[in-house]
């Protein structure tokens, strides 16, 4: 059993709550059970109840036993010193404070339901094939779904937000700056994310500024920091030429945490193709991050996001070999991810910054993005069929799996808890 559950129990009062007595056999009335706190202190805060005749206001604790209120050295710290009651499972041990008045104590383990008890242990402590909710998923409710969705899209994003904010304090709030990392992540996807996001926070976005007139120049520049330029021919010669001064000329260093990969790539993911369609969205866009923040819909940004490769990329992949050309834009699919892992969470941070309320265009913008389609995705939809219709849908289902499912904060997740409240005699 975790604490977690007492957590449950007493916030829904999932228990036996007539003629309570503390372990002292005194009368005890529940008049408020406070609020959770899910930071540090104790775990419910502004509590309202009544021992005997005595009216109390404060805050609530709670452990497995008594005893691990000495265990977590809750008696040396004054943030505890305003405890009014002690919940606990099972009281084997007397608490004190400070002025050696004992805490008042509930016990709670002949209070709850063996009907409750059974639901957590099938929530929790059995084994199950794919998440611990899989045999009741289907029975939730379409509002139930939908309504926890949202709140666990928007929790991503929150998650997303703390990343941007990080870069805009490095970038000295500069949302161009901030756009053109973040872009150059999203352009190397899963594999090459990380060594695309690198190689961009090391290059000062003014040499960006100064060379978006020229795009040879910046292809030249992402493709020489990226390590990928290869002079086997005409093109990666005078490629390696361009790069060369420009490193000399801005004192430019490689840092990366690794070269880009192409292996298990497809031709049209190669590293040379993202960075040079990369480069082209920034020559052919003075103004990006503003076209970006004024567009409301998934057609505009499609539309701001149509990139004119050079004539060599669009008969090659790599340096060297040629094929037939091809003009090689941005897919819809590829501008989808985009919009889902960079535009909206930019968006988001960008009007919280300036005090401007955007939830209800970040709302309508990702759910006219398509779903995505993964392992996960799919898993929930074979417990609960077309329950992704939209990217926010699949968003918030990478969400749940990663951060509740695969933690089992079931108590933590509405529908895992909603599991526990079923009972009638407690409802």
């Amino acid at each position: 059993m975790k604490e977690e559950f007492l957590y449950h129990l007493w916030k829904f009062q999932k228990f036996e709550s007539e003629l309570i007595l503390t372990t002292g056999n005194e009368p005890l009335k529940i008049l408020n059970p406070g609020s959770q706190n899910d930071l540090s202190g104790p775990d419910f805060f502004n509590a309202k109840i009544q021992i005997g005749d005595q009216l109390w206001a404060g805050n609530v604790e709670m452990h497995l036993k008594s005893s691990d209120w000495y265990f977590h050295n809750h008696e040396t710290d004054s943030s505890y010193d305003n405890v009014i009651l002690h919940v606990v499972w099972e009281h084997d041990v007397e608490v004190y404070r400070k002025d050696n008045s004992e805490i008042p104590c509930l016990e709670l383990k002949n209070r709850v339901p063996e009907e409750l008890l059974n639901q957590y242990k099938n929530l929790l402590e059995k084994d199950h094939l794919k998440i611990n909710c899989e045999n009741d998923f289907a029975l939730f409710s379409t509002f139930q779904v939908d309504h926890w969705l949202e709140r666990l899209y928007f929790e991503r994003l929150e998650r997303k937000s703390d990343e941007i904010f990080q870069l805009l304090k490095k970038t000295g709030n500069n949302w161009d700056a901030v756009l053109f990392i973040m872009l150059a992540k999203s352009f190397g996807s899963k594999i090459n994310a990380e060594s695309f996001a690198n190689m961009a926070t090391n290059i000062d976005f003014k040499i960006i500024q100064k060379l978006s007139h020229d795009q040879f120049a910046l292809e030249a520049l992402l493709l020489g920091q990226a390590g990928l330029i290869k002079a086997t021919d005409k093109y990666g010669a005078e490629l390696q030429t361009a790069y060369d001064f420009l490193r000399h000329k801005y004192s430019l260093e490689k840092s990366f945490i690794d070269q880009p990969r192409f292996f298990r790539l497809r031709p049209d993911n190669f590293p040379t193709i993202r960075l040079a369609q990369l480069a082209a969205l920034f020559s052919t866009r003075k103004q990006l991050f503003s076209d970006l923040m004024q567009a409301s819909y998934l057609e505009e940004i499609r539309e701001i996001l149509v990139v004119n490769m050079s004539d060599y990329w669009k008969t090659h992949y790599n340096f060297s070999k040629s094929h037939k050309a091809r003009p090689k834009c941005l897919s819809k699919s590829f501008i989808d991810l985009l919009v889902i892992n960079c535009i909206v969470p930019i968006k988001h941070c960008y009007y919280k910054f300036i005090g401007e309320d955007n939830e209800e265009e970040i709302f309508q913008l990702i759910s006219s993005v398509r779903p995505e389609k993964n392992s996960i995705v799919n898993l929930f939809e074979e417990l609960k069929p077309e329950i992704a219709s939209n990217a926010m849908d699949s968003q918030a289902l990478l969400q749940l799996k990663n951060e509740y499912c695969n933690l089992n904060k079931c108590l933590q997740c509405e529908l895992g808890a909603s599991l526990l409240r079923k009972s009638p005699k407690y409802i």
